[in-house]
């Protein structure tokens, strides 16, 4: 399969390195201790240096190899000149070894949407919570998330010194989701993740529907579904238009590689074609299992204070 790999696998292949590239410049910023933080509509929406220049780097290093995708990032950046130094060209080999699933191999370029939140959980980053952290590059294809690239590049930092700083996992519809151990949570308890920032009465009132054992309140869209797959959680609850299709096109098609599923508070799945709208308005439910529990739970006041796209 090596010879001539498909489209997807070549751009997954590349969002992978990509994705490291951007995690390492995340690390960096942070350790220069010149974040550059602005506000762009407040307190709890911010941008730093990290963010504008891990976006450059993931945009442009994707549309110069594959320059017919439409690349939408999270970032509202002036268009300018790339530093050579933030491209990226490397490839994953053991990516382009593996088999592209049947319904994806013939795509082409001007089909595909690829995500970009170059620093998810950005509030936390600037308050030291570097687990919260991630990047997220997201592929879609006919409206639906079908691969996706997550890195956390603070993932051991409570280890100190020695520890191999960061992870990326991967995963494509079909084939399946790698870089992580699959674990679900002991199926007699109920473990909700949800905002840490960003809560409200219609989000608490929601969460407390599902009536949890648990509930972990922590930053990014990201973080939260790494949670879902490795069983610290059960499901994200998010009654909030808060979460964008950046926040969660690469974690939903992970989620989905692994038999789980990401909707809003309806139900409905969310589309990603390039001329959708960037909120995901009528908030966000995912579960690794069981989301029908889940969403037969949503109060009938929840879904009338929002919105179904």
């Amino acid at each position: 399969m090596s010879g001539n790999p498909a489209l997807v696998m070549r751009l997954v292949a590349s969002a992978y390195t990509v994705a490291e590239k951007a995690g390492a410049i995340v690390r960096k910023v942070l350790h220069s201790g010149e974040l550059g933080i602005v506000e762009k509509t407040g307190a709890n929406d911010l941008q730093t240096l990290a963010d504008r220049l891990a976006q450059q780097s993931i945009c442009a290093s994707l549309s110069r190899r594959f320059p017919k995708i439409t690349i939408i990032g999270e970032e509202d950046l002036p268009a300018e000149e790339i530093q050579e130094d933030l491209i990226e060209n490397g490839q994953v080999e053991d990516i382009l070894q593996k088999s592209c699933p049947e319904e994806f191999r013939a795509l082409k370029e001007e089909e595909l949407v690829v995500w970009v939140d170059p620093l998810d959980g950005t509030k936390e980053y600037t308050e030291g919570l570097l687990d919260n952290v991630t990047v997220l590059i997201g592929i879609a294809y006919g409206g639906r998330a079908i691969a996706g690239v997550i890195n956390q590049p603070f993932y051991n930092y409570q280890l100190g010194a020695g520890a191999a700083l960061g992870r990326t996992m991967w995963g494509i519809v079909g084939l399946g989701a790698f870089g992580f151990q699959l674990q679900e949570v002991p199926g007699d308890r109920r473990i909700v993740t949800t905002t840490r920032s960003h809560s409200n009465k219609v989000v608490t009132d929601c969460v407390n529907a599902m009536e949890p054992h648990e509930v972990i309140r922590v930053g990014g869209a990201g973080n939260k579904i790494i949670q879902l797959v490795e069983g610290k959680a059960s499901a994200y609850v998010f009654a909030s238009p808060g979460c964008k299709k950046w926040d969660t096109c690469a974690p939903e098609a992970i989620l989905y590689a692994v038999g789980g599923k990401l909707t809003d508070m309806y139900g409905n799945a969310y589309r990603y074609d390039a001329a959708v709208k960037h909120m995901n308005s009528a908030g966000v439910l995912a579960t690794l299992r069981n989301h029908e529990y889940y969403v037969s739970r949503v109060p009938q006041s929840v879904l009338q204070a929002l919105k179904s796209d």
